[in-house]
């Protein structure tokens, strides 16, 4: 206490004049409180990733101009049957910060899905003629009944190469 009853702050320079050390001490108290709403408001996620073979074609591809171009450009080989190692990068919304979702149940739950649509020999996906863009729309149909009111971001990619990212925000 200082000689006329008033408290004296541990970080009160006392060359710094009152209407400035108010000014800051009302600024970091500002920052402390902007600290703990983002970390309450704050979106949270988890995401796992998996791959799996599969076949696709792109039937277009054939005879669209556009595709079937004759020249560098050429992709008329899409319009047949070929392999890719897809990979998947799902993301969803938790909750709360304890294991909301478990992620590895989660993941492991994901690929059981993609196990219905593949051949028994090989596990290979038989795809027809859907895009990434095709399978996490499917995938996310999937996801949001299980785990309905959540947001999801799913990514897809043939051989980790070209893809899509597709956020499906829950509102």
């Amino acid at each position: 206490m200082s000689d006329n009853g008033n408290i004296i702050e541990e970080d009160h320079n006392p060359n710094e004049r009152y209407y400035d050390y108010m000014g800051r001490r009302l600024r970091e108290e500002n920052a402390k409180v902007r600290q703990a709403n983002a970390k309450s408001n704050a979106k949270k996620w988890i995401w796992v990733t998996f791959q799996k073979e599969g076949i696709h074609k792109y039937p277009a591809a054939l005879e669209d101009p556009k595709l079937a171009t004759g020249d560098w450009d050429d992709v008329s080989f899409l319009g047949y049957p070929h392999r890719h190692i897809f990979h998947f990068r799902v993301s969803i919304e938790v909750f709360h910060d304890d294991r909301d979702i478990e992620f590895i149940q989660f993941k492991r739950w994901l690929e059981r899905l993609f196990s219905q649509h593949s051949t028994t020999e090989h596990e290979m996906l038989v795809l027809d003629y859907k895009s990434c863009e095709m399978i996490a729309d499917e995938l996310y149909d999937h996801i949001s009944k299980k785990h309905p009111g959540r947001s999801v971001k799913i990514q897809v990619s043939e051989d980790g190469e070209n893809g899509c990212d597709i956020e499906y925000m829950y509102e």
